[in-house]
């Protein structure tokens, strides 16, 4: 599961910079003044699909010390929703990555 969410997340991520692509083929407008420490879209996702991964697997962790009665179950809980809300969020930014590339699909040129 763990390496699906990757997947899709970087999938979503080489779908975002291929709009991009598309996107610097026509002029672009004037933009404004970016600071010199910018971060791209793809480093973003990868960074949010690490972190999502971390803490999926810190649930996981805690939910095996449990069975075997190193952890308290309050910490357990904690970790299972932490890694929830991880998962909600993954796949809630993937669907609004896939919205995205619908819309650039159908935009004319």
């Amino acid at each position: 599961m763990l390496e699906a969410l990757s997947s899709t997340a970087i999938s979503a991520g080489q779908v975002a910079t291929r709009a991009t692509e598309t996107q610097a083929i026509a002029p672009a407008a004037p933009t404004a003044i970016q600071s010199s420490d910018d971060v791209g879209f793809e480093s973003v996702m990868k960074q949010v699909t690490t972190d999502a991964i971390g803490t999926l697997k810190a649930g996981e962790a805690a939910s095996i010390s449990a069975m075997q009665g190193k952890e308290s179950t309050r910490k357990v809980v904690e970790a299972l929703m932490s890694a929830e809300q991880a998962l909600q969020t993954a796949v809630a930014v993937r669907d609004k990555v896939v919205q995205a590339y619908q819309e650039v699909v159908r935009m004319s040129i």
